[in-house]
């Protein structure tokens, strides 16, 4: 069997989901499970809602929810001009009452709760998939009987052998040559029955997870591109669809920047040896990325990705000269607060790291300053070249170098990892350092 996940774009209206539900269809020999998010906006628009009603504004938010219910009807009924079968009319008016319920309450408290959030949340996907599987006349799963995660609202880790027994069970059954069945990404639910969201961007990690849960020969990820770019095309209008990446090199890119997948996408199908296929919605005859376990092309830059602003913080102390637990000191600050560090450099008695530009700044600061000094440069950006031969090919971080040679780089990262050489320059100067690089590395895109 294979997974097919589709994003809201490519469920945006009616003809985009005959799109999907053709290319579902023209699948069923491969038994498909078509995992969807919400439409286009939704999830926008669901966040909207409730933080209007925790504002106090419950008028707002019921006027959000009737567009949201009116959109998602008129949908339904373009796609099925003979009228609702009763199952999908009942299932429409169900959420949208279950979402009036939710939103009367919260806006009742003044109290938005991560647990209220996600079940707020959960109903795009809820809606988008209901249409579909009615539309496909394909079986329909509740994802929240299968993705069983721990109670981490907002951000639900999964716990993957209580998914893989629930998969086995329920969703197993169901699949077979000539059937297909439909599913939400992002949402999932705990042994208890509180729905939990994987975060924003989930639906291809939910993807990854019931592909790699259910043994799937390819997880097929649907967009709005031709496969894995070698750089944002917004930024390099040359950029073009990379044939074969690495499951490293595509974990690199997406934490870098790369908008294709979701950083955690990666892992599940690593774990089984799974390749990921990301294809274009609009060209299915077109051009895509095959991601497997391992790729040997011999390429010393695959693709460039970058992701700001970043904050760096250079931390020093004479202390640290030849002192052991220096370092454990530091990074317990940061443990302590919570707040994940990307890139790492150190001198003889300073350390420059970055994080993201909403880190709790004042508290950082206030504690490592007990040991050390800290200077603080916002405003940054990550630049990440990116290749499974960048290490081992002489000559490269030459003409990286030289082609930024009037662009001031601030931090350099490249060791811990083979094939990613980071640099860290002014935001403002991101673009320009990537249309440089992409021209010397990769070529064309040149600014």
């Amino acid at each position: 069997m294979i997974v097919m996940k589709f994003g809201g774009s490519s469920v945006a209206d009616a003809p985009c989901m005959r799109e999907v539900a053709a290319l579902a269809a023209a699948a069923h020999a491969r038994s498909p499970l078509v995992v969807l998010s919400a439409t286009a906006r939704t999830t926008d628009q669901l966040f909207e809602a409730a933080t209007a009603a925790e504002g106090g504004d419950l008028p707002g938010a019921l006027a959000l929810h009737a567009a949201l219910v009116r959109r998602h009807r008129n949908l339904a009924e373009e796609l099925l001009p003979a009228g609702l079968p009763a199952d999908l009319d009942g299932a429409l008016a169900d959420l949208a009452a279950e979402l009036d319920l939710l939103l009367r309450g919260v806006a009742l408290l003044k109290e938005l709760s991560p647990r209220s959030m996600d079940a707020i949340a959960s109903i795009g996907e809820r809606l988008s998939t209901r249409i579909l599987a009615a539309y496909m006349g394909a079986a329909w799963v509740d994802a929240r009987t299968v993705l069983r995660t721990d109670a981490a609202f907002g951000s639900a880790r999964p716990l993957v052998p209580d998914l893989e027994g629930l998969a086995a069970s329920i969703l197993a059954p169901l699949l077979g040559p000539g059937r297909a069945v439909v599913t939400q990404g992002y949402i999932g639910a705990t042994a208890q029955g509180l729905t939990t969201t994987l975060g924003r961007g989930g639906s291809d990690f939910s993807a990854a997870l019931f592909g790699a849960a259910l043994g799937a020969e390819d997880i097929q990820i649907w967009t709005d591109v031709e496969g894995v770019l070698t750089s944002d095309p917004r930024v390099v209008p040359g950029a073009q669809p990379i044939p074969e990446l690495s499951f490293a090199e595509a974990g690199e890119l997406a934490a870098f920047g790369a908008k294709v997948l979701h950083p955690a996408t990666i892992q599940p199908a690593v774990d089984k040896g799974i390749p990921v296929t990301v294809r274009h919605t609009r060209k299915p005859g077109g051009r895509f990325t095959t991601i497997t376990a391992e790729v040997r092309t011999g390429r010393p830059v695959t693709a460039l990705a970058h992701r700001g602003p970043v904050t760096v913080l250079t931390v020093a102390s004479a202390r640290m000269l030849n002192q052991s637990g220096f370092l454990a000191r530091l990074f317990d600050v940061f443990a302590r607060h919570r707040v994940s560090v990307d890139l790492i450099a150190t001198a003889e008695v300073s350390v420059s790291l970055t994080v993201e530009a909403d880190a709790p700044l004042e508290d950082l600061i206030a504690d490592l300053s007990a040991f050390a000094t800290v200077g603080v440069a916002g405003g940054r950006a990550i630049v990440a070249i990116v290749g499974e031969r960048l290490k081992h090919t002489p000559g490269v971080t030459g003409l990286a170098f030289g082609a930024m040679q009037d662009i001031n780089v601030e931090m350099i990262s490249m060791g811990a990892n083979e094939i990613n050489l980071s640099i860290v320059v002014k935001a403002e100067e991101a673009k320009k350092a990537v249309q440089r690089l992409h021209a010397a590395l990769i070529g064309g895109g040149a600014a």
